[in-house]
């Protein structure tokens, strides 16, 4: 078996989602998603000028040799372009090897591990009431989990809140404001007020983005947060007695002692 054509797919204009569709020489293809959000065209060009030329011809089962070929055989590696190329052709090849084996992609991978997978709807407002109204329409929707973002007094556009965002940009990316000693004033506050309106056992989360820099995320900047390490977090306790614990993204060495120092420990859990 054999590669004979690989396509970019690039779809939904305004927000650019990216598909790479490969199809083999015995009519079996398979799809790797390939958007980065602000940076789909990239990933487009790097595909089509760059990646599916060393493709063609090749063997699809070899998906590790591809993989390290891909990353290895470029003089500038990783970065989210380079990686969200690879990740396309890495996926639309096991999504091969499984339609080859008539079996489902999990299959494969060791099997299932369990029967269900809890998820989280986004809630969002620009206050509290329009929060509060947000919150309540995705637990109607069955949602056990939410992700709570809100906008930041004196902040006219804040990350995850929709509505303090101007649509009317166009094509030219939306510049949101920032003011992390504001962030850190007003947050806490929302929390409580969550936990007060909707009771101590519903699951939390809150996404920061990689704006606060390890320092600011120190216990006592937040007075109730504890061991905040990551841009994204979630909490499912009470105020004042929450645990904060999240995914960070890769920290370049010369960043590891600052990490250190700010995080005395890690929690993470379930």
């Amino acid at each position: 078996m054999k590669i004979v054509d690989a396509k970019v797919v690039l779809t939904s204009p305004g927000r650019n989602f990216v598909t790479l569709r490969i199809e083999t020489d015995e009519g079996v293809t398979g799809l790797g998603d390939a958007t980065l959000n602000g940076r789909e065209l990239a990933v487009v060009s790097y595909l089509t000028d760059h990646v599916v030329p060393l493709l063609l011809g090749t063997d699809p089962h070899r998906i590790e040799d591809t993989w390290q070929s891909l990353y290895r055989g470029a003089y500038w590696r990783r970065g989210p372009v380079t990686m969200a190329a690879i990740a396309a052709v890495d996926v639309a090849l096991w999504d091969i090897k499984a339609k080859v084996a008539g079996l489902p992609l999990y299959q494969l991978l060791g099997g299932a591990s369990r029967e269900r997978v809890r998820t989280y709807g986004h809630a969002s407002g620009r206050d509290l009431p329009e929060l509060f109204d947000s919150i309540r329409a995705r637990l109607e929707q069955g949602y056990q989990a939410i992700r709570v973002q809100t906008g930041v007094p004196g902040l006219k556009r804040v990350y995850g809140v929709r509505h303090t965002v101007d649509t009317a940009a166009g094509p030219r990316p939306v510049v949101e404001d920032w003011d992390t000693a504001a962030y850190l004033r007003s947050l806490p506050k929302v929390f409580d007020a969550v936990r007060q309106e909707f009771g101590p056992d519903l699951p939390l989360l809150h996404d920061a983005h990689h704006r606060l820099t390890p320092p600011c995320r120190r216990p006592g900047w937040a007075r109730t947060w504890s061991r905040t390490t990551c841009s994204g977090w979630r909490t499912a306790r009470p105020p004042r007695t929450r645990r904060a614990c999240g995914w960070c993204a890769p920290t370049p060495r010369r960043r590891w002692p600052s990490v250190r120092s700010s995080t005395p420990s890690t929690t993470t859990g379930r």
